[in-house]
């Protein structure tokens, strides 16, 4: 679980970085050149530590860069804000696999209720959309508050929420089939 949140604010290092010296100091320009420099930063720092980089982590850099350019570019946040949605959005889109999620489950869910679990992948999809959707809704507002609460309590609540109900379900689901089995048998 460490690993999961340790990955999670690398993922958002620079999303963190531009919030924090955007509200300190109020100056998108210098809180996004700080984001991008810090961006660049922290993929040079890995490779010089050789850590594998995912396509996620070019992908990511290449999001900050452009989307960092065009907030100096006009001098406005909004598209620095709206960097999560791509992210929602991508990740939505490799959701949609058939199956993705039964890699991740134990033995004893798989083989029970494989159908149980291919849904909820697709939940978790339209899930990470409908954040994306939501996430850009409010970064179009250029509310930097809003977002931080949108960012952080709804759309993290919100799969804290989902995880917890998926564990939930799939658990009653797996527990009333083994006992209907061991009935009959």
């Amino acid at each position: 679980m460490k690993d999961v949140f340790a990955r999670l604010a690398s993922d958002f290092l620079s999303a963190i970085i531009f919030l924090v010296i955007y509200l300190i100091t109020d100056n998108v320009i210098l809180a996004t050149s700080v984001a991008i420099a810090g961006a660049i930063a922290q993929v040079i720092y890995a490779r010089v530590k050789e850590h594998q980089l995912s396509f996620m982590t070019y992908a990511s850099l290449a999001l900050v860069i452009v989307l960092g350019a065009i907030t100096l570019f006009t001098n406005d946040p909004r598209f620095m804000l709206a960097k999560p949605a791509i992210a929602h959005f991508a990740i939505g889109v490799i959701m949609l696999k058939r199956g993705w999620m039964l890699r991740y489950m134990p033995p004893i869910v798989t083989e029970t209720v494989p159908e149980y679990v291919t849904a909820a992948g697709y939940a978790w999809a339209v899930l990470m959309f409908a954040i994306g959707a939501g996430t850009i809704a409010v970064a179009s507002t250029g509310d930097l508050k809003l977002w931080a609460f949108y960012i952080s309590v709804v759309a993290g609540g919100a799969k804290i929420l989902a995880f917890a109900v998926q564990y939930v379900v799939l658990r009653l689901v797996v527990t009333s089939r083994r006992r209907a089995a061991a009935a009959r048998a």
